[in-house]
């Protein structure tokens, strides 16, 4: 006679055919580590740092997981923003550090709150308080969590470029809480970006009078 068991959750967990090694893949990950960076660059050449014509900008990739490099931590990428241009809008739960390479402009930014109408899904809700923020090259822009953000070039003779680095490890976390409220105007979904397509979003959106 089989002996009864004390509790009822005794009888559930002896149940289950599936069998698995997560555990012995994490040893093997960790000892393979060393062999699997060697291949990985450390130094990224320019010519190596992909093109992309996304929602929020003309972006030249420096550092990205998709590139496998040796960073494990950070994603970073230019953005190019035309003469008298500006980015897209968007809102994202990772903080972000963006240093001005070259140009003028400013940054719009918005602080977003909380909000459970339903007491079970929760969303974000914008404050309605616009915060204006002039920069020009070498200066350094900081961006909160959860900060609606839009960077607006105020030159119409020349581009501005910035250096926008992002924190992976909020993504890694399982909170890549990332939305696209507005297209940047160049945003072309089918166009595969390049140096030399680059150069025609670089031209004088208005002459100088002399």
């Amino acid at each position: 006679m089989a002996e009864q068991a004390p509790w009822d959750e005794y009888g559930k967990y002896l149940q289950g055919s599936l069998s698995g090694s997560h555990y012995e893949d994490l040893l093997d990950d960790a000892a393979t580590a060393a062999e699997r960076n060697a291949d990985r660059p450390k130094v990224i050449k320019s010519s190596q740092m992909p093109w992309e014509n996304a929602p929020d900008g003309l972006l030249k990739h420096i550092v990205n997981e998709g590139m496998n490099t040796r960073a494990e931590t950070v994603d970073a990428y230019m953005q190019v923003i035309p003469p008298g241009s500006r980015s897209g809008k968007h809102r994202q739960l990772a903080e972000q550090a963006c240093y001005v390479i070259e140009g003028r402009g400013y940054d719009i930014h918005m602080d977003c709150d909380l909000s459970i109408p339903d007491g079970e899904k929760y969303m974000w809700v914008p404050d309605g308080d616009e915060k204006r923020f002039e920069w020009e090259a070498g200066d350094c822009i900081y961006v909160p969590p959860n900060t609606i953000v839009q960077h607006f070039n105020a030159d119409e003779t020349r581009p501005a470029r910035l250096a926008v680095i992002t924190n992976r490890i909020y993504r890694k976390s399982g909170l890549n809480d990332l939305e696209q409220i507005e297209n940047a105007p160049e945003y072309d979904p089918n166009e595969k970006l390049t140096a030399e397509k680059l150069k025609r979003y670089l031209q004088p959106k208005s002459v100088p009078s002399r």
